[in-house]
């Protein structure tokens, strides 16, 4: 056989079947996607390539999904530390975006953003923000799969003047890049108490037409429940559930304030949950009851959360949080083991976006999305189990090659297609503008 590249690892973990370890096999890619997996010394013999890379000490697992996230909050991380939500919210992220919001702000966000994930292995995102075309082109241009977040929310913005005006935007934006092999849009009403119950009915219609899921803010505070109460006289997920909401299609994130009875709703309907749990502790907006939810079979998947309440963009890291995080929650040390982490990762990610016939594990016809993990160093030895040392052990300076289609967009830890110091750069140069308008806390 002949292929365009041929990966050799000492460890291979697909992510399906759940667990499973292969020690010395080799990926071959071609034309984009994965063209054979099989033992190295079998691929020695029988595939020929352009291009060979041998990974004597590393694994290689699927890329990693970020399954939501706020791509252009690159440019506020740190602004605004140590408080709530909605005081965080209405006191520092939302004036601070009324007053710099705008198309260069989303670029250099959106490639910082891009940059910063690749690097730490995550091969497509699931975002939310304005300016939903700016975030695509960025993305496409970088080579990294994304879908994109057809913003909704009642007040006006730099984007759109009202919820009729972000619907329209929503359809021009999924018509242009329909035809765009790494972009993907996805319907993205930012929480229910931002979008009031007529908007939401026509983006269902639209949503239902367009055949698109639905990416949600949902049940993230205490304080989201209580003026969902006050307002509509029943909690968020109901008032979903009245509005036709609560279905297959929607990803629900956050998700940290659930009864027995909602979750047991959630499973019902076919929902996904998309578990932000360092951005949830930060902001201590409660503890997402992750093991309830996947032994009802609700299919979870993992999300940084914008890099302004996390702060960083780092689903390896999340990985460990949420393991960790999974068992205390569930007092079981069983509960939430490394082999299903690494699966919310990646195929859950995958499956939540409508995606896993493309992406979400290393399999023969899938794209060939992947990352090489690096365990050779000090921290990760000795290695008994790979898989529980990327989630115990490992961290982001560990990856070392990243592919998206398989296009090599990290090669040795460097970027191949994106210039970090000029997107530094540009970081800072915002830094300068945003910093001389706001006080030093």
């Amino acid at each position: 056989m002949q292929v365009e590249t041929l990966v050799h690892a000492h460890w291979l973990i697909p992510a399906e079947p759940q667990g499973k370890i292969f020690a010395q096999h080799s990926i071959a890619i071609d034309k984009g996607r994965i063209a054979a997996i099989l033992p190295t010394h079998e691929a020695r013999e029988q595939i020929h390539a352009k291009n060979t890379l041998e990974l004597d000490e590393h694994a290689l697992i699927p890329g990693l999904i970020n399954t939501h996230t706020h791509s252009p909050m690159t440019l506020f991380r740190g602004l605004a530390d140590d408080m709530p939500l909605m005081t965080w919210l209405n006191d520092h992220i939302w004036p601070a975006e009324a007053r710099w919001i705008q198309p260069d702000f989303i670029a250099d966000g959106t490639t910082l953003a891009v940059a910063e994930m690749l690097r730490n292995g995550v091969t497509c995102f699931n975002d939310m923000y304005f300016f939903p075309d700016i975030t695509a082109q960025v993305a496409a241009e970088a080579g990294m799969r994304a879908v994109v977040g057809l913003i909704l929310v009642d007040f006006p913005s730099a984007w759109a003047k009202d919820p009729d005006d972000y619907l329209n935007k929503a359809i021009q934006v999924h018509d242009a890049f329909r035809k765009e092999e790494l972009i993907q849009t996805i319907f993205s009403p930012h929480a229910p108490y931002s979008v009031s119950d007529e908007p939401l009915q026509k983006m269902s219609t639209l949503a239902n037409e367009l055949d698109l899921p639905v990416h949600m803010h949902v049940h993230e505070t205490q304080d989201e429940i209580e003026q969902s109460l006050n307002q509509y006289g029943m909690r968020p997920l109901e008032r979903l559930q009245k509005l036709n909401l609560l279905t297959p299609s929607l990803i629900a994130v956050h998700m940290t304030q659930l009864t027995d009875s909602e979750i047991d709703a959630v499973a019902e309907a076919g929902s996904h949950v998309a578990h932000c749990p360092e951005s949830n502790l930060k902001l201590a907006s409660g503890f997402c009851p992750v093991q309830k939810l996947l032994e009802t079979g609700v299919n979870v998947a993992l999300g940084t959360d914008s890099a302004a309440s996390n702060n960083d963009l780092d689903i390896l890291g999340e990985m460990r949080s949420a393991a960790l995080l999974g068992k205390g929650v569930a007092q079981n040390a069983s509960a939430i083991p490394a082999e299903q982490v690494l699966n919310m990762a990646t195929i859950n990610g995958a499956k939540a976006l409508g995606l896993d016939k493309e992406i979400g594990s290393l399999e023969v016809g899938k794209s060939a999305d992947m990352v090489a993990i690096d365990l050779n160093t000090l921290g990760c030895q000795p290695v008994y189990n790979p898989l529980s040392q990327i989630v115990y052990s490992s961290n982001r300076t560990q990856v070392t090659d990243v592919w998206v289609a398989g296009q090599q967009l990290v090669r040795n830890g460097q970027l191949t297609r994106m210039d970090e110091s000029a997107i530094i750069a540009r970081a800072k140069t915002w830094r300068e503008k945003i910093h001389g308008e706001t006080p030093n806390r």
